[in-house]
């Protein structure tokens, strides 16, 4: 999807405008095909399969960018200054291959994708990608037995695997104007009925609010970009110096969901930029990008920064740097403590997972 769509839709999913209503009817039928779908998990006619670890899935119901990923990170983090052995799960979309695999320090964002090479480089866990969650699930503890903890970046509609814990994260959208995708941003209903085949209930889902304030019943994050900015040696350079006397002028790339949020960011941050380059989600960088990029000092996100550096080497990479409420955490190590306090052999034959 070319940046101009996707920007005309998210416009259009913040009301019910034209394009909204005009879009509807294909809703009602992705609406239809997606309950039959969460009614065959529900009558287990389509399987959900446990793991022998607590299961922990991040996710969102609106399409586009809202922090997950940045959610996860932190998370993992938190998670091993606890003294967990925690591996993550992912699809790792944008990728060019559907084998299940381990992401190791030698892989490319094109063999596992640009989200999971970022949540292995920045926590040091081991990750797997997979289509299927569960399978991928399976293969981390075949190579890694000793994990007590997985994390699922992305994946509240996988119902194929069985969770402890459900984290859904929203931005300053919300829910946009509250329809079904494409005329709304939802991908599926919200407030959410779980399919309780699959670990989901009401009793075990956090939800956690990235930007924005935080309504009764949700928990808050805030988010900032890191004051420096690094090179792909992991050389720093302060942002403020980007802007210093004899300095290029800065070029702002960003092939994320929302680019223009990573654009405010840097100016929140006293970046001045000479010129922006949005980009589609996952954007793979080639040598005809960088045409006419010549002349500039190319910032860009974390995630775009190994795909970039391949054809712009001298590249700046800015980290997202994200905190999150100790409630939430605290409400997190709950759930973790309920799953380890119940028996294995009750979590793996329970149709629950638990």
């Amino acid at each position: 999807m070319g940046v101009t769509l996707a920007g005309a839709l998210m416009r259009a999913w913040t009301h019910r405008g034209p394009l909204a209503w005009l879009l509807l009817p294909v809703s009602v039928l992705y609406g239809a095909l997606a309950a039959v779908r969460r009614q065959l998990y529900r009558w287990r006619i389509i399987p959900s399969r446990p793991v022998n670890a607590c299961v922990i899935v991040v996710g969102n119901v609106v399409a586009g960018g809202a922090g997950k990923t940045p959610t996860v990170i932190a998370l993992v983090r938190h998670l091993q200054t606890l003294g967990y052995r925690v591996g993550v799960v992912s699809r790792g979309f944008g990728r060019q291959s559907e084998v299940c695999r381990a992401v190791d320090a030698e892989a490319t964002a094109q063999e596992v994708g640009d989200e999971p090479l970022l949540i292995q480089r920045s926590t040091g866990a081991p990750v797997f990608v997979g289509r299927d969650r569960s399978q991928a699930a399976r293969a981390l503890l075949a190579c890694q037995p000793q994990i007590e903890v997985i994390v699922c970046d992305d994946g509240l509609q996988h119902y194929g695997l069985c969770r402890d814990l459900d984290i859904c994260v929203f931005d300053d959208r919300g829910c946009g104007n509250g329809w079904l995708l494409p005329a709304g941003p939802l991908r599926e209903p919200w407030p959410r009925r779980g399919v309780e085949a699959a670990g989901q209930s009401a009793a075990r889902l956090l939800v956690l609010k990235t930007s924005g304030a935080a309504t009764v019943g949700q928990f808050s994050a805030q988010r900032a970009l890191s004051p420096v900015a690094k090179d792909r040696h992991g050389a720093i350079t302060p942002l403020a110096a980007l802007n210093t006397p004899g300095q290029r002028p800065v070029l702002a790339v960003a092939g994320i969901a929302r680019p223009e949020v990573f654009f405010t960011m840097l100016r929140e941050s006293g970046v001045v930029l000479a010129k922006t380059q949005p980009l589609p989600d996952h954007h793979d960088f080639r040598p005809v990008d960088a045409t006419s990029w010549s002349g500039y000092q190319v910032v860009c996100t974390e995630k775009d920064a190994p795909k970039l550096w391949s054809v712009v080497p001298d590249a700046l990479s800015v980290a997202l740097e994200q905190t999150i409420e100790p409630a939430f955490l605290a409400a997190v190590e709950q759930h973790i403590a309920a799953g380890r306090a119940r028996p294995i052999a009750s979590r793996l034959s329970s149709p629950h997972g638990h």
